[in-house]
């Protein structure tokens, strides 16, 4: 049931690309500003439904825009509610910042484990200015993005259970697995050099 109603989403999307391109983008950003909880499940689509490329392409940049509008948000008109609900990550995010400023949200970044949305309105709390966040979420995510673009590609070319254990399909998600442990490697190298 799942493959043939993917087989009717692709007829439609090859019929008429540049507008379901700029529907999923659009509907990808303001999911992300709404900092709705689902940037999982908008990533494996866009890999599902547009192919390695594209989805990475449309995702990168909507995930950006909506993570920097959600920061904006955050800062000019749900300041009282964010700080109130998320004052305990308010507290460690001002910390990182002072310790290690600009890169501090590049490693958050980098990690996939972090929600996002929450990075967005704890963020934009900060007197952090909204172009770094924005250039800095952009190199940031792009890693994780293209793994979680990659791996929805590789499900939807799933036709049966033994397709499941294709060597593409455990390659990919093997290395949605192995980001979160080589991101903090890095960042402990990082902080015992500093």
């Amino acid at each position: 049931m799942i493959k043939q109603r993917y087989e009717d989403l692709q007829l439609l999307i090859d019929a008429r690309p540049l507008f379901y391109y700029l529907l999923f983008f659009i509907a990808y950003i303001i999911v992300t500003a709404l900092a709705l909880p689902i940037s999982l499940l908008k990533t494996l689509l866009a890999g599902a439904l547009f192919g390695l490329l594209p989805g990475v392409i449309l995702t990168s940049f909507a995930s950006t825009i909506g993570s920097t509008l959600c920061f904006l948000l955050s800062r000019y008109l749900f300041r009282d509610f964010v700080q109130g609900k998320y004052e305990k990550y308010l507290s460690k995010v001002n910390q990182g910042i002072k310790e290690e400023g600009l890169l501090y949200l590049l490693f958050l970044r980098l990690s996939p484990i972090f929600p996002f949305f929450v990075i967005n309105l704890t963020f934009g709390l900060t007197h952090m200015k909204w172009s770094n966040f924005y250039w800095i979420s952009q190199i940031g995510m792009l890693p994780a993005t293209i793994l979680f673009v990659n791996a929805g590609n590789q499900l939807a070319q799933i036709n049966n259970v033994q397709d499941i254990l294709t060597l593409k399909v455990i390659i990919s998600l093997s290395a949605l697995g192995l980001l979160p442990i080589i991101t903090k490697r890095i960042y402990e190298r990082f902080k015992t050099k500093h």
